[in-house]
């Protein structure tokens, strides 16, 4: 006799705890891993997180990271929304393949992008692999409309000095605490609400990375990097670059020169940037200093809740994966 399916259904959202990094991982690489075989990469396995970095996006997210469990308490979906002041964005995100198609996937879309207005947040966005138009189909239905490119490129690290340059893990909390607050204050001048300072913090307390602020009697520009390895189970290979303010093309210039020598410094051979299109003299400066493209985002934002513009020659790159 044929036993009857029980009926399922999905409760949450809940906060993820630290036992739940590792089913969240479990997921995270089966849902990509289902992804790009639907996309026609067959042969491609998503590999699971480092522990760590997981570590430092649920502390980033604070609320924001949500969990939903099935019928037998496992997680099925899980979204992790962040928001910098009034920058908001989510991601990753996923369902658990056998429950796609069901609508957990807008209901755990609607919930973060609820989480997010109710944050304040003036931007909310999320990014997806352009070629992936599923994906863009299903966002798009969800109210969010397709903007600019975000493009990976990846540069040579460089022996050299820092020089007038200090990482912010050389200084005192006091010392780190002045500066990160003269650096949201001049961001704040150029992008109204927009706050990195918990990032920053959060990165110096974990020990995955460091940042630097750039002054020269005043803040003239800013990155924040992780060199803790991205994939489980792994050295670190390469200096991530998470956020990066200039107030113009010499600053920029200058702080891609910092990062090859920090990540040197470190030991490592690469530097990885993920350059928002929309800062076109960026993206060629970085292109003309040899750096080569590695990967494609498609940047998308919620109707409504549009990045602001940045001023002409100023640059502005903040990362919306982990």
């Amino acid at each position: 006799m044929a036993v009857p399916r029980r009926e399922s259904s999905v409760s949450g959202p809940y906060r993820p705890e630290r036992a739940d990094v590792d089913p969240l991982n479990s997921l995270f690489s089966d849902s990509f891993t289902d992804r790009y075989r639907r996309d026609g990469l067959v042969g491609v396995r998503v590999p699971k997180l480092n522990p760590e970095i997981w570590r430092y996006a649920l502390q980033d997210a604070g609320l924001g990271a949500m969990i939903w469990r099935d019928e037998d308490g496992k997680i099925v979906a899980f979204n992790v929304a962040h928001h910098s002041g009034k920058e908001g964005w989510m991601g990753p995100l996923a369902v658990r393949p056998n429950r796609q198609g069901s609508g957990l996937g807008a209901a755990i879309v609607q919930e973060a992008s609820r989480w997010l207005r109710e944050s304040g947040s003036a931007t909310i966005g999320l990014e997806t692999m352009p070629r992936t138009v599923d994906n863009i189909g299903f966002y798009s239905h969800m109210g969010f409309i397709p903007r600019h490119l975000t493009v990976t490129l990846v540069g040579d690290a460089q022996s050299s000095s820092l020089g007038k340059a200090t990482l912010l893990s050389k200084l005192g909390h006091t010392d780190r605490e002045a500066l990160l607050e003269a650096a949201r204050d001049r961001l704040q001048q150029s992008v109204a609400g927009y706050d990195y300072t918990r990032e920053f913090e959060i990165t110096c307390e974990l020990g995955v990375g460091d940042g630097v602020v750039l002054e020269s009697g005043r803040v003239r520009g800013f990155a924040l990097w992780h060199t803790a390895a991205l994939v489980e189970g792994r050295l670190p290979e390469e200096l991530r670059l998470l956020k990066l303010f200039a107030d113009s093309k010499e600053t920029f210039a200058e702080l891609i020169a910092v990062l090859e020598a920090a990540a040197a410094d470190f030991g490592l051979g690469r530097v990885a940037v993920r350059c928002q299109t929309a800062c076109t003299g960026a993206y060629a400066t970085l292109v003309s200093c040899g750096y080569r493209v590695r990967w494609t985002d498609l940047r998308m934002t919620l109707d409504g809740y549009p990045e602001p513009p940045v001023e002409e020659g100023e640059v502005l790159f903040s990362n919306w994966e982990i």
